[in-house]
């Protein structure tokens, strides 16, 4: 039957080239002029239904090399303390749920996590196929030693404090129950930590897991395998090369990560230099502009950290009138303050709230007035503010005349140096006596923060991903060790923030969170200034990378199994 497809195929071809061999010569080029013309249609179809009806689809192989600055100590989630231990444990360890690609969370080592009704019981079930590095099975009594070990008080985990009061219970080796003292909608964040294989750490002695070879040589379950320590002729570790772990819930496409770790970012910037790392999250805004462009991409997202200038309405007079604060507040250019502080890398904002984190509302915006610093000037006069003779306001309060001058206290860093000195150089230009003091952080957070010591405070507040003002605005968090910073009183907002706290529906949150933002937007205990950027460098090859609602840099490795370097195209009806 072929053979004879073949004849008649061949049968057609003769016939056409001999009609043609019998033509005129301007017959025969007219008749090959049409003869390419459809050939070259046929295969200028055939390549476009390819480029229109084919996918793309990335394939395994490849490798990256990153530059991190530091060295990573504990490789082991109980302990990990540095950025570089965090790094680590990303890839080699998984916890019961992970960050998904919208930064939800979703099921990694658990088939399922239920909530019981009354907000304070996790009921987990995990799945039977998940299993260490070393082939044993993921089980909950793994969960529970690890859990464990992050409340022993002789471990002294930096974790710990998030697990106090909670109870975890093995019910079989595939289910295991978490209960809470009291209901925490934010506590399934916990549930990311990644859990220890017990076997190979339930024999040491307390004391001596700080010091055990596992912390060095880590055996997990997530989505990489270590496959080399590097180290130097001095048996300091330089470097880490992972594998993908063939057993992973979802197989990595990139088969290798190399990590090499250096003392600081000029090592890093010179490594990334002569193409000995393709990407690296070590890099300050300053330093990115030194980047080449065409080689890396710069992939940034906000992260749930808020910089503002924290008012004491209780040690300085002229700082508790409303209209001072506005008029403060007004005078700040957010964006030309993201532009020389941040170098362009990061958001303002007009809110406690990152943008992107639960809510776009009224608060992380403001009309900016066509003269900001005259505008400023019309808010104090509005408000009953009058120069002196020096240029100065003054206001008579309680009947005594009160000069507004802030006395602003930050950290002696880079950032916040160079934070204070634009904001006072605004102050001062619109009449306001300012003066600035800096201080090492142990000494700020120790004679400044804890007794509540300052006029106004320039620092930021981290968060978190799951937007839990309750600790940071809160009147019953208002003294030490509460974070509520300003000492900020309202009902409203302490009955908003008590209902966040428990509350499980998105929308629900959004509206309450919005009108936290409305009252904490007129009264201006805080002014809330901008929200730095995680900046990750990163090979233009590497495809596939996504980022949202990072709370730490690790987390860029939670949807590592997605990114690819190379790709296939293929039609539909071949997928599996």
């Amino acid at each position: 039957m072929d053979e004879l497809k073949k004849k008649r195929r061949f049968s057609i071809a003769q016939s056409y080239f001999s009609f043609v061999g019998r033509r005129k010569v301007s017959d025969k080029l007219l008749y090959n002029v049409v003869l390419l013309a459809v050939a070259f249609s046929i295969l200028g179809a055939i390549f476009t239904a390819n480029t229109l009806f084919t996918q793309t689809l990335p394939t395994k192989g490849g490798s990256i090399v990153e530059g991190i600055v530091g060295t990573p100590r504990f490789v082991n989630p109980v302990l990990a303390i540095n950025r570089a231990d965090h790094d680590m444990v990303a890839l080699i360890y998984s916890g019961l749920l992970k960050q998904g690609e919208q930064g939800n969370l979703v099921p990694e080592l658990a088939e399922s996590v239920a909530l019981s009704e009354d907000g304070k019981t996790y009921t987990v079930k995990l799945r039977s196929d998940a299993q260490f590095h070393n082939g044993l099975q993921v089980k909950a009594r793994d969960v529970v030693f690890t859990i464990g070990l992050i409340q022993n008080p002789e471990l002294k985990s930096p974790l710990r404090g998030a697990w106090d009061g909670v109870v975890v219970e093995e019910v079989s080796d595939t289910e295991l129950t978490i209960t809470l003292a009291e209901a925490h909608a934010p506590f399934s964040e916990n549930l990311l930590v990644g859990i220890l294989p017990r076997e190979l750490w339930d024999e040491l002695p307390i004391e001596q897991i700080p010091f055990s070879q596992n912390n060095t040589e880590p055996v997990g379950s997530g989505p990489y395998v270590v496959e080399k320590v590097l180290r130097n002729k001095s048996g300091l570790i330089e470097g880490y090369t992972l594998r993908a772990f063939e057993n992973a819930k979802n197989t990595p496409n990139i088969t290798t990560l190399t990590f090499a770790f250096y003392q600081n970012e000029d090592d890093v910037l010179a490594a990334l230099a002569n193409k000995e790392i393709t990407s690296t999250p070590s890099l300050s805004a300053q330093n990115l502009s030194q980047v080449d462009k065409a080689t890396y991409n710069i992939i940034s997202t906000p992260l749930p950290r808020t910089f503002g200038i924290y008012f004491n309405q209780n040690k300085s007079v002229a700082l508790r009138d409303k209209s001072a604060r506005h008029a403060l507040s007004f005078a700040i250019d957010r964006e030309a303050l993201v532009n020389s502080v941040l170098f362009g890398y990061g958001k303002e904002t007009y809110s406690p709230v990152p943008p992107g984190f639960l809510t776009d509302a009224v608060a992380n915006t403001q009309e900016e007035p066509v003269d900001r610093l005259e505008k400023a000037q019309s808010i104090l006069r509005d408000g009953g503010w009058q120069k002196n003779e020096a240029g100065t306001w003054e206001k008579e309060i309680d009947k005594n005349k009160v000069t507004l001058s802030v006395a602003l206290a930050t950290a002696n860093t880079p950032l916040f140096d160079t934070t204070a000195t634009a904001v006072s150089e605004v102050w001062k230009s619109i009449g306001v006596d300012v003066q600035v003091s800096q201080f090492e952080q142990t000494d700020l957070v120790q004679s400044v923060i804890r007794p509540r010591d300052f006029d106004a405070l320039l620092y930021g507040a981290d968060i978190g991903r799951q937007v839990d003002l309750y600790p940071f605005w809160h009147s019953s968090q208002k003294n030490d060790p509460g974070l509520n910073i300003p000492q900020y009183t309202n009902i409203e907002v302490d009955s908003l923030l008590a209902k966040l706290r428990v509350s499980e529906k998105q929308e629900e949150k959004q509206e309450m969170v919005t009108l936290v933002e409305r009252i904490l937007a007129d009264d201006v205990p805080t002014i809330f200034l901008f929200v730095p950027t995680f900046n990750y460098v990163l090979d233009a090859q590497v495809q596939g990378v996504t980022f949202a609602k990072l709370s730490r840099q690790s987390e860029r490795f939670a949807n590592v199994s997605k990114w690819h370097i190379k790709s296939t195209k293929v039609w539909p009806i071949f997928q599996k």
